[in-house]
């Protein structure tokens, strides 16, 4: 085959783009014609292609313009829930490594891998982020992502002490970014009915490829019922570095309801975009519509992440389950009705932002509420629960000591204010001022409230000191610590000028 300028087209290998024809086995042969040719993909502007029910996943490992291309994606039947219907991975062969043990921070190994490489290690034999709650469950596996360079040296925090490593996984960085752009998609929701537990979908696609950026790509959903499943995420980013997202448009899911581990009804939802076990993921000029509307489900969602950043982006939800570190940071972003949650440890900075949470920051319960490190607001405007009545408690806390989590838990050691404007204009009668964190023994989650007398097998350490200059208020009360007289006793509150 001769192709112009080294791009190819579907439609060279059969593909119809008329929004009926199934062309995913087209489009699967097209792109292993360019992986193996080392050709860069194009589709026709003013295509409809249909990805139909068929268990294919296309593999990219080339540059895709899909332009304002359109792809239909009918889950409403389909062969194999599972199945991925694009992959974007590197054709880089991993490689063996032996790494014995590992020390927080540790900056260097022995180890020398012929290429840059994404490395995860895994301690099969200890268990941490034990989860707490309605969606209780025994925790993963110890481990880490982060980068090896040819020398030794390591990029990315060391999170935990490794005295021993049953899992190595390696696969080099590729050198140049690969770019997928454009493209609009619609899904047509599936309608599967899961009353009890939870049942993700694929149908997405799963980026595995280091170097690799998003950019210009809309997702819609269509054709959501009472009853659905959730999705992994559109797109679903795993164990590689240096991942963006610009420029993207996502869809917010329906939230549906289940039964969860405890035996109690739960919600559950779709993530459009979720990361896990990456190492610098950022996101620009990201969006998405009714960031408010709290009958829909956050967009972006992430594990055991390292060096997180937003930036100008209009989301629902920016949510960190288990773990991020290094840095985390929220620039000129607005954040909707599932705000901003996180736990982990290292410098979490919240700047020049709108944000429309219960809390400014929530440090998930179900996890423990831990931040080790400080938390920076800085030029920021909060209006809670999306402006409806309520009490305002700006940082969310929830860990009373009783469980045991896998990993020590503390709020964050320092919290610094300079700049906020919280529009506490519409709250209950008698309200007397916002407070900076909840009463952290109010867990709830049908977990019963241990009395105040109960010693605390797993204590949870309070935050030291909290920093503030230009904090204002539009009700003009002076803001309160906290409900917990514990934490009035070991918290000290710092007016700067």
């Amino acid at each position: 085959m001769d192709f112009k300028e080294g791009l190819i087209d579907y439609e060279a290998f059969g593909a119809k783009g008329d929004g009926v024809t199934d062309d995913m086995p087209a489009i699967c042969e097209a792109h292993a014609y360019a992986n193996a040719h080392g050709l860069s993909v194009r589709t026709k502007p003013g295509a409809t292609y249909h990805l139909g029910g068929r268990a294919l996943t296309a593999i990219i490992a080339t540059d895709t313009d899909w332009n304002t291309s359109r792809f239909t994606i009918d889950d409403t039947q389909v062969e194999d829930h599972k199945a991925h219907l694009f992959e974007v991975r590197s054709l880089l062969e991993p490689e063996e490594l032996q790494i014995d043990r590992l020390t927080r921070d540790q900056k260097q190994v022995d180890a020398r891998p012929k290429r840059d490489c994404h490395v995860l290690v895994e301690n099969a034999h200890k268990r941490l982020y034990i989860r707490r709650g309605l969606n209780q469950n025994d925790g993963a596996p110890q481990h880490d992502c982060f980068i090896l360079r040819r020398d030794g040296s390591v990029e990315a925090d060391i999170d935990w002490e490794y005295d021993q490593i049953t899992r190595v996984e390696a696969r080099p960085i590729d050198e140049q970014t690969l770019y997928l752009r454009g493209g609009v998609f619609t899904t047509f929701a599936n309608r599967e009915h899961h009353p009890n537990g939870y049942n993700y979908w694929n149908r997405n696609i799963v980026i595995s490829r280091s170097n690799t950026e998003v950019a210009g790509l809309t997702h819609y959903v269509v054709g959501e019922t009472a009853v659905g499943c959730p999705y992994s995420g559109f797109i679903s980013v795993q164990q590689c570095a240096h991942i963006t997202l610009r420029n993207c448009f996502a869809t917010g899911h329906k939230i549906y309801s289940t039964i969860g581990a405890a035996g109690k009804p739960v919600s559950m939802g779709t993530y459009d975009y979720n990361a896990n076990n990456v190492v610098g993921f950022t996101m620009i000029g990201c969006r998405m519509n009714h960031i408010t509307d709290r009958t829909r489900w956050g967009v972006i969602g992430s594990n055991f992440c390292k060096d997180i950043l937003l930036e100008d982006c209009h989301l629902s939800r920016m949510d960190t389950h288990m773990g991020v570190s290094g840095t985390y940071v929220i620039r000129r972003c607005s954040l909707g009705h599932m705000g901003l949650n996180a736990i982990g440890r290292g410098q979490l900075t919240v700047e020049d932002s709108t944000l429309y949470g219960s809390s400014l920051v929530s440090f998930r319960r179900d996890y423990g509420s831990t931040w080790e490190g400080a938390l920076k607001i800085r030029n920021c405007r909060w209006i809670p629960a999306c402006g409806d009545i309520c009490q305002p408690h700006m940082i969310n806390v929830s860990n009373d000591g009783m469980h045991d989590f896998g990993y020590p838990c503390s709020m964050p050691e320092e919290v610094v204010i300079d700049g906020l404007f919280v529009d506490d204009s519409n709250t209950p009668d008698n309200y007397q001022g916002m407070y900076f964190f909840t009463a952290p023994d109010d867990f709830h989650d049908g977990v019963e409230q241990a009395s105040a007398s109960e010693e605390r097998p797993f204590p949870y350490t309070p935050c030291q000191q909290v920093r503030l200059r230009g904090l204002t208020t539009a009700s003009g009360l002076r803001p309160r610590l906290s409900p917990s007289a514990t934490m009035t006793a070991h918290t000290a509150v710092i007016e700067e000028e």
